[in-house]
């Protein structure tokens, strides 16, 4: 008999202004190269990816502007909690996100970081930026959502 292995995955943490500021065409999941420090760190919660972004340089993704606060026991192992990061994709993925990043102006965002089998893995969010009406836009559909989901609920 085969065990069947649960998916388990535990969410760290979620960029949720890129939802604001981006459209998100596609959506991938990659691997990101850590210190054990670093791992440590993000078990407690302690990272924010506001400001995060991803280039592709030398045929490689780097995760850029991700800060990781320092393991408070971590003494002399703690990295740059801001340092570049490397993130693990397939030569073919990095290929096709580089020419969609040239040829149609898109972006790459890291949406969220969780643990998967015990290892961390970043959403990478394929984005195109928002206008200040699309921000708006979206802003009053919510809002009309939310006022017909309480009208309904009220009767």
């Amino acid at each position: 008999m085969a065990t069947a292995q649960k998916e388990s995955t535990k969410t760290i943490a979620v960029n949720r202004q890129a939802r604001h500021e981006y459209f998100v065409m596609e959506a991938l999941e990659t691997g990101i190269e850590l210190v054990g420090t670093e791992v440590k760190s993000l078990r407690a919660g302690h990272v924010n990816l506001k400001d995060a972004w991803v280039d592709i340089e030398d045929g490689q993704l780097y995760v850029k502007g991700m800060h990781i606060s320092p393991y408070e026991q971590g003494n002399i192992f703690n990295k740059d909690p801001v340092r570049v990061r490397r993130l693990l994709a397939h030569k073919a993925e990095i290929r096709r996100l580089g020419q969609q990043i040239k040829l149609q102006g898109y972006t790459l965002i890291p949406l969220s970081l969780y643990f998967k089998k015990g290892r961390v893995k970043v959403e990478l969010g394929v984005c195109k930026g928002k206008k200040l009406y699309d921000k708006r836009a979206t802003e009053a559909a919510k809002s009309a959502k939310r006022d017909i989901d309480r009208a309904l609920k009220m009767r």
